[in-house]
């Protein structure tokens, strides 16, 4: 399928998204400005980036798994959802899990954007759900081990 995604770069220190390999999922998000954050704190961090999607289509802001284990440093909504309808800047909400202060600089890589084709189906409101082999067994149901 030959979609295009259209990006607009609202900010000179800008950089179009990448992937690092060429059959990753995700393409890399990049700061435009200094962030620095303590341990247990969030903030939102600019990418200078606005994306027009197609209708059908979501786009989803992961965490990145190498910053996540280093510096315990993650998406805080994880993934994030941006509308095909939005036009605004891609803003990315950080947390600090770790222990140490962390600081992002203008150019780091701070989360991924995965785009994927997303399908809405009507809401039935029903009396009852049919059966199925789990039933209502909730978290921890298979057990933890």
């Amino acid at each position: 399928m030959d979609v295009d995604l259209l990006i607009e770069r609202l900010h000179p220190r800008a950089v179009l998204p990448e992937r690092a390999h060429p059959g990753d999922a995700g393409w890399d998000l990049r700061a435009v400005e200094i962030c620095t954050l303590g341990p247990g704190t969030r903030a939102d961090v600019g990418t200078g980036l606005a994306i027009a999607l197609p209708a059908g289509f979501v786009g989803l802001v992961h965490p990145r798994s190498g910053l996540a284990l280093r510096h315990g440093v993650t998406v805080a909504n994880a993934p994030g959802t941006i509308d095909a309808g939005y036009r605004g800047e891609i803003r990315v909400i950080l947390v600090n899990l770790g222990e140490s202060e962390w600081t992002c600089e203008v150019g780091d890589r701070i989360a991924q954007l995965l785009v994927t084709q997303v399908q809405v189906p009507r809401i039935t409101e029903v009396s009852a759900l049919p059966g199925s082999g789990r039933g209502d067994s909730g978290f921890g149901s298979t057990g933890l081990g």
